[in-house]
């Protein structure tokens, strides 16, 4: 047994670990099929790269809260097992690259110890769930959605409904109708909403359900103007549960919500939601926002005498980057970090900044910044020259100027051409021929290195997408331009149009000329997106198009940002969305597995996670053998389906009854404890009938 196991003191996450830690041997001993062992690892926050033999590790950070001190762990591990260098992602994670899959576990472990999680943080789960980094600062809020944003997180962490579904599932909090969190492109959005009942001020969530981005994008459903708060967890679990069932499984660019929901229709998705509260553990969930809330004081840190500047770089930081809060006398502060990247020496000193001087925390934001909250007014220019020193005071945070890339080729394995390297560029156009730009909150600029969106380019005012296209027989970096999306609020946005294609070396020039044009064209006071939808897709088509042709091309153009070496098209496999095909043995391994989970479960009178876990067991299961027979599986109630008709009917497999008819008591079974254990013992009659069938068909 390994030393760092008995460093951890959660028993749950122990075992966590050392399950990864077992499977990470059966996979390398070639037991484990590698396609079921990257779908296990991705639940583990564990990600391949580009670059072969090593891994990216996604920290889970709710909400993108951090305390010094896990801040300074999140940088021991990163020292220890990287290379001293964090990423922040778009749903304020904490991503590190270059990772031994073996040296996982201890990694992990390490974590726990300021308890920081990888788990679930990438693959077919419930991912980080994300808020308004200014929830419980921000002046225009109802009330603070952290409390609701993390009781949503420790439900959903480990839960059985969401270890193993079609595809991700993400989740957000908008503190207020400005609906900073991006409700819309969630498949579940929340927006804080007060209602006053009988004169007491009740609170609540504006629902959105179904929204996304990628290749199709699809703007999310209202499905309550008002959900209370006690409401909340159960109707995120049948949701969840619903899609886990429903969902694809066998077509990847299928299998996201917002696929199920336009198939079915949202009047049907719904009426499956509602089918589904009988067998919920809780029908309401009270959540404890008061003990949280009694807990959150201001800080009262020592005195430090420091003029205040009058130099121009700080008023133009102090313009951009401060920002008053609810609280009286104390501001939030912005940190432009390009491209999400920064190093452990710098968080380091930025730790040790915000334990003594503001309020021993940090959240990461959605625009990949981090802010800094609760600092005394008297404090600000002390903060300015701390940052300075840091080389983190650059104004224009959350302005044109700011802008966001996923990292793209650099290390991702779907990265078709560089993102980093074109926002690298940009940013310095924009700084250099336009600094009025860096004043502006509204045209956002948003670049992603494929279609999957991980850089929200297909919701920003200008968004480039990363792509390839041909000149005769040769192949060279491209960008797709993008226009007109735009965040309205109150759970409204618009996606941006697809434009047109262009070599990448040409998106400055492709800029220019589309600042040149807002500045000449636009009316008073209008937005980027109105202005763009004034003037229509076809204008900003006929203004890009000379920039699209191929007939006179440079070596310069073959040469993709931030390289040297002419461009290659070179595309690994999709993981974090990946659905992978499971081979038999190890369906019905699994099937086992669960079983014993759901055994394990009973006995901790965890009768809801016992009977999912059974539930799990049974349609495994029958995949396993429908596989074998070459039966499409694509979705969970398609497998029940599908084995009733092909094994049942036919007296291949006998249960006793339908498959169906045992599986579905889940439906209409409140989880008792008395459900639980009868449920269990179906589902181990139901295991040995199929298991009797596999072994004869082996033998045969």
């Amino acid at each position: 047994m390994q030393s760092f196991r008995t460093e951890i003191e959660n028993p749950v996450v122990e075992r966590d670990i050392i399950e990864l830690e077992k499977k990470i041997s059966l996979f390398r001993t070639g037991q484990i099929d590698e396609e079921k062992f990257r779908s296990l690892r991705l639940a583990r926050g564990i990600y391949g790269q580009r670059q072969p033999g090593v891994q990216m590790i996604r920290i889970k950070l709710p909400y993108g809260k951090v305390t010094s001190e896990q801040l300074h762990r999140i940088c021991k591990v990163s020292d220890e097992y990287s290379t001293g260098r964090l990423h922040i992602t778009t749903r304020q994670d904490i991503q590190i690259h270059y990772v031994s899959l073996d040296r996982t576990p201890a990694l992990w472990a390490e974590l726990d110890k300021d308890d920081v999680t990888i788990r679930e943080a990438c693959g077919n789960t419930v991912r980080n769930i994300t808020a308004s980094e200014t929830a419980g600062v921000d002046p225009r809020e109802p009330f603070d959605v952290t409390p609701y944003a993390d009781a949503a997180f420790r439900y959903m962490l480990r839960n059985p409904v969401g270890q193993e579904m079609g595809r991700k599932f993400k989740i957000s909090f908008s503190s207020s109708e400005e609906d900073t969190a991006l409700s819309y492109l969630h498949d579940l959005g929340f927006i804080a909403q007060i209602r006053e009942e009988n004169g007491t001020k009740v609170r609540g969530f504006k629902v959105l359900l179904g929204g996304g981005l990628g290749s199709q994008p699809r703007h999310a459903d209202v499905v309550y103007e008002f959900l209370p708060t006690d409401q909340l967890i159960p109707f995120i679990e049948a949701v969840v549960r619903v899609f886990d069932r429903h969902g694809e499984r066998a077509k990847r660019m299928k299998a996201r919500m917002k696929f199920l929901i336009s198939g079915i229709g949202l009047e049907a998705f719904m009426q499956l939601v509602e089918e589904e509260k009988t067998a919920l553990p809780f029908k309401t969930y009270p959540i404890d926002h008061e003990t949280y809330e009694k807990a959150q004081t201001l800080p009262n840190p020592p005195s430090v005498e420091v003029a205040e500047p009058t130099d121009e770089s700080y008023l133009k930081w102090r313009k951009t980057n401060v920002f008053p809060q609810k609280q009286p006398g104390f501001y939030t502060l912005g940190i432009r970090v390009p491209l999400g990247d920064f190093r452990t020496d710098v968080a380091r000193k930025l730790a040790d900044l915000v334990k003594t001087y503001a309020n021993n925390e940090i959240r990461f934001t959605l625009r990949q910044n981090i802010i800094i909250r609760d600092v005394k007014e008297s404090l600000i220019a002390f903060f300015y020259q701390e940052l300075k020193k840091l080389n983190m005071a650059a104004f224009g945070y959350n302005t044109t100027g700011d802008i966001t890339a996923c990292p793209g080729t650099d290390t991702c394995n779907l990265g078709i051409a560089s993102s980093t390297g074109a926002a690298v560029v940009l940013e310095e156009l924009i700084a250099n021929e336009y600094p009025q730009y860096l004043y502006n909150s509204d045209l956002t600029i948003k670049i992603s290195g494929c279609m999957n969106a991980c850089g929200q380019h297909n919701m920003a005012s200008i968004g480039f997408q990363g792509m390839s296209i041909k000149a005769g027989k040769l192949v060279l970096p491209a960008l797709q331009v993008l226009l007109g999306g735009a965040t309205l609020g109150g759970g409204q946005g618009i996606f941006a149009d697809k434009v047109i294609k262009i070599p990448s070396k040409r998106g400055p020039e492709a800029l220019r000329a589309l600042l040149d044009d807002y500045e000449e064209h636009a009316q008073a006071e209008e937005a980027f997106h109105e202005y763009y939808q004034r003037l229509g897709q076809m204008y900003f088509y006929e203004l890009l198009k000379p920039l699209s042709s191929t007939d006179n091309l440079a070596p310069y153009d073959f040469v993709d940002w931030g390289n040297e070496e002419e461009y290659v098209k070179a595309i690994g496999v999709g993981e974090c969305a990946g659905v992978v095909i499971d081979l038999v043995a190890t369906l019905l391994l699994e099937a086992e597995e669960k079983l014993s989970l759901a055994q394990e479960s009973l006995a901790e009178k965890k009768w809801s996670d016992g009977i999912y876990h059974t539930y799990a067991a049974m349609v495994n299961a029958a995949k396993a053998i429908l596989t074998s027979e070459s039966i499409n599986t694509n979705s969970y109630a398609s497998i029940i389906s599908s084995f009733d008709e092909h094994l049942v009917s036919s007296g291949k497999v006998s249960l006793g009854s339908t498959l169906s008819d045992i599986v579905y008591q889940i439906k209409t079974n409140e989880p008792t404890e008395a459900f639980a254990q009868n449920y269990l013992e179906d589902a181990r009659r139901v295991f040995s009938g199929i298991n009797a069938f596999r072994e004869k068909e082996v033998n045969a």
